[in-house]
């Protein structure tokens, strides 16, 4: 199956969930017109289908290889990786002043689902190499920036996150990776991390590693993480590679899917390098602030993962649609004639058009909330940049994990729909699935963000930002109505009267989570995810009611074609076939509560195999 850039699609959601016209007219985007978003992402596309897309199946197959401390990566990839380096794409979405091309995050978020699309395995080098222009970028010094940021930007250096460690998954408080400072000022680590995504590998000349690591007087707990740049090859004042640093992969993971994506196991000061014993670092900001920092890399990691979700319900959906169309089986309940084509049954247009709304509205989500980081970087009203930031911030966490676990979803849908040859490798549809399912388990597990999600963003403000978003979905009911009122056959009254129970039921949820807080944290939390979920599931069918009151203007001023009666159709899909279920989620919250966290507990604690 030969993947295509939904270039169409994008442009859409760009201009009339994004508001990409808005965006345009911030200082910095002044010159940037509609004209040059689509060429951006129609030559992205392009480079995509041609140099990225075809690795998917070999990186799948063939997987990247250790030996002896280096990674080799499949064929094909070190090409396609120069060709990347060499268009300039790592630096769509990066300042200027360091070489990047500054467009806009929505624009550069595009472009990152269309690379997650053509191979997962493939963009999440170029993911991570984006967090660490974005952290050095805020909290490095001057000379930092200089000597690692244009190399990044470049493609010639490639960049890591380093937290995990044997000891300690997500509780970084039991980090015991060690920095000792030294007399010229840098530091030597000594330590083991793990699940390091291309920690190793043979696609540029430098690998600068972001590590987070203790000094011996640090304080115990998160308070005494500091955060370190240790680069494989040091790097000297005029940022040319020096002396092999102390570091080496120990070994990859053998992983459920994403094989050419190395996940290695580092050791810092294992004697392997040319400097001595230790890795030689240097610090980030000021010590004991390391994950105060590192979130700045995690987040903007976190809202990548979100969009990869897209990404791989994209290629499933394409796949799927691919098949059913030619896959001649059986005769559809009330056709004539002999056997048709699957996506003329019933059940398989349901499962192709649960699939296409799951990953349409989960586009429009993560557009809206990265025109809000635009808007909040950008926009020259301080109290505006406020209002947006705490929007964004608000949907980060809702981004990866509803956007991941739809995408789970939509994969295991794309197999359903192929039947029997989907659970065969050879039809790709099961790498989709199994690609997709560490979506909602790295860069922080669907609970993690579902707590950051209750705790940071909904307890802290109190629901602030959860009801003015709340109060802007009714608002787009009221205009549903009106709307439909205006002629249009009862279609935007039926998505309207489902839009706000679903807004009911968010608005219940968040009053019980708030009043839950103050006497039950445990009740609270036991409904986290569900919260997250339909966070998730409200916000992004508003915005697909928003898609089919835009639909319905083009076409009502002559400008509509097949694309935007589709496009309406998969929206009146969403709120007749997916938003329904906001009820049960709300229910599962609100009803369920104290006696959820109890009955939860107690299953747990069940010993395996015992009938009592």
């Amino acid at each position: 199956m030969n993947y295509r850039t939904p270039v169409r699609e994008m442009l859409f959601v760009l201009d009339e969930i994004a508001g990409l016209a808005e965006i345009q007219t911030l200082p910095g985007f002044r010159d940037l017109s509609r004209d040059v978003v689509a060429a951006v992402l129609e030559e992205h596309g392009r480079f995509v289908e041609q140099e990225v897309a075809p690795l998917d199946r070999v990186g799948d197959t063939q997987g990247a290889s250790w030996h002896d401390g280096a990674v080799a990566m499949p064929p094909g990839f070190a090409r396609a990786f120069k060709a990347f380096a060499g268009g300039g794409w790592q630096g769509l979405g990066h300042d200027v002043r360091w070489g990047g091309q500054g467009l806009p995050a929505v624009v550069a978020a595009a472009a990152s689902e269309d690379l997650n699309a053509g191979s997962l395995a493939f963009s999440l080098c170029p993911l991570l190499t984006d967090g660490v222009i974005e952290a050095l970028s805020l909290v490095g010094t001057e000379g930092q920036r200089a000597r690692f940021i244009p190399p990044l930007l470049q493609g010639r250096w490639t960049g890591t996150m380093n937290l995990t460690e044997p000891q300690a998954g997500s509780d970084l408080a039991r980090i015991a990776t060690r920095a000792v400072r030294q007399a010229d000022g840098s530091y030597r680590i000594t330590g083991q991390k793990i699940f390091i995504t291309y920690g190793e590998h043979d696609l540029a000349e430098n690998i600068v590693h972001l590590v987070l690591a203790r000094t011996p007087d640090a304080p115990e707990g998160v308070k005494g993480i500091s955060l370190f740049i240790v680069p494989k090859f040091l790097v000297d004042d005029r940022g040319g590679c020096g002396p092999r640093n102390d570091i080496y992969c120990a070994s990859i993971e053998h992983k459920l899917g994403i094989h050419a994506s190395p996940t290695a196991v580092m050791l810092y000061g294992a004697g392997k390098g040319m400097v001595g014993e230790g890795a030689v670092a240097e610090l980030v900001g000021e010590e004991n602030r390391g994950l105060e920092y590192m979130f700045i890399m995690m987040n903007a990691a976190r809202f990548a993962v979100g969009v990869q979700g897209i990404a791989v319900a994209e290629r499933a959906l394409q796949r799927a649609q691919v098949y059913a169309a030619g896959r001649v089986q059986g005769q559809a309940p009330g056709s004539v004639g002999g056997a048709v084509s699957i996506d003329r049954h019933p059940d398989v247009q349901r499962m192709l058009a649960t699939m296409r709304a799951l990953t349409e509205s989960g586009r429009a989500l993560a557009y809206f909330a990265a025109a809000q980081a635009d808007k909040a970087a950008h926009h020259p009203d301080a109290a505006r940049r406020a209002e947006c930031m705490a929007v964004y911030e608000y949907l980060v966490p809702v981004v990866k994990g509803f956007c991941t676990e739809s995408a789970v979803e939509v994969a295991s849908l794309g197999v359903q729909v192929h039947g029997g040859v989907g659970y065969i490798e050879e039809t790709g549809a099961a790498q989709q699935y199994r690609d997709a399912r560490i979506l909602p388990i790295y860069e922080g597990t669907t609970a993690i963000q579902a707590n950051d999600l209750l705790g940071r963003k909904t307890l802290r403000d109190e629901g602030k930002t959860a009801r003015a978003l709340s109060d802007r979905m009714r608002s787009t009911v009221v205009e549903l109505q009106l709307r439909d009122a205006a002629g249009q056959g009862g279609e935007l009254l039926h998505m309207a009267r489902h839009l706000e129970q679903a807004v009911d039921a968010y608005d219940k949820a968040v009053g019980f989570m708030l009043a839950a807080a103050k006497h039950d944290l445990r009740a609270a939390y036991a409904g986290s995810v569900p919260y997250l979920m339909l966070t998730g599931l409200v916000v992004s069918g508003w915005l697909m009611a928003c898609a089919a009151l835009a639909c319905h203007r083009i076409e009502g001023e002559g400008a509509g074609d097949a694309f935007h009666v589709r496009k309406r159709a998969t929206a009146v899909f969403h709120a007749f076939g997916v938003l329904p279920r906001a009820q049960a989620l709300g229910a599962t919250i609100v009803e369920g509560g104290r006696l959820a966290a109890a009955a939860a507990g107690s299953c747990a604690s069940q010993a395996p195999g015992d009938r009592s």
